[in-house]
């Protein structure tokens, strides 16, 4: 089996909202995919969500995806109806133990939920495997009974793989107990994938935010030992609060603004 530097950079692409697409092991992970136009979406007992901005891609652009990796299925700015229309096309779908309770019945077998610390190996092109761990995220401020009771189950992924570096994508996130937690099992992480943008809702735990805002996000890559931050989840939806800016200002702030990559790669 062939292998790569730990320290070894391969690309992300970042599509706009929290959807990326990245090549790990010879495999094609896709986070989060949402690609449907601008517009207002609502779900069943939740506040109307404005996307003000298309995904820089098409699910037809991507070349093929062997891995979803979907942080929860229950919300529009994750998950949409063109992210639902491309995954019975992909070989698995990782996601909440809830969410592969409700996607089974359409995906079968290409979906599965992954408990906290939960594992799965996927076979590697080349020969070897990659590990995806389940780890630890909660979408909202507080204890997760009462988090999950109003935004529901959330998980984030580490991927480890013999030769290859640690990713850790945190999905909708708002807790640095959590990612202490993930570092400490895991850390340092070479490349962390971090959903941000500090998104608030008035009715939600009063204001406060309900994913990572610029300086927890900072804050997270200091503990993690992240040697690159790929930053989604920040733009396209009117319910950010903090962009591009306050991201980097942030950074720029903890000494860390050499370790921001954009997504913009290949």
């Amino acid at each position: 089996m062939s292998s790569l530097p730990a320290t070894t950079d391969f690309p992300v692409r970042a599509l706009g909202g929290p959807t990326a697409l990245f090549e790990y092991g010879g495999l094609r992970f896709l986070t989060d995919p949402t690609f449907d136009a601008p517009g207002d979406y609502a779900r069943p007992g939740g506040p109307v969500l404005t996307k003000t901005a298309p995904a820089t891609a098409t699910p037809a652009d991507l070349g093929g995806v062997d891995v979803v990796l979907l942080s929860h299925d229950e919300h529009p700015d994750n998950l949409d109806t063109s992210g639902r229309a491309l995954l019975p096309g992909t070989p698995l779908t990782l996601t909440t133990p809830g969410g592969g309770e409700r996607l089974r019945e359409s995906l079968g077998d290409k979906v599965r939920g992954l408990a906290d610390w939960e594992s799965v190996e996927l076979d590697r092109p080349g020969g070897g495997t990659v590990t995806v761990t389940g780890v630890p995220a909660l979408h909202g401020p507080g204890p997760r009974e009462q988090v999950e009771a109003f935004t529901g189950q959330v998980v984030g992924f580490v991927l480890t793989g013999e030769g290859l570096p640690t990713v850790y994508v945190s999905g909708d996130n708002a807790s640095l107990d959590a990612v202490r937690e993930i570092a400490g099992r895991f850390g340092p992480v070479d490349t962390a994938v971090l959903f941000a943008g500090a998104p608030r809702f008035p009715v939600l735990f009063d204001n406060q935010v309900i994913v990572l805002d610029s300086a927890m996000a900072a804050e997270a890559a200091r503990i993690l030992g992240a040697r690159r931050v790929v930053p989604v989840h920040y733009d396209s939806w009117a319910h950010f609060t903090e962009g591009r800016e306050q991201l980097a200002a942030a950074f720029t702030a903890a000494g860390l603004a050499d370790r921001l990559d954009w997504g913009k790669g290949a």
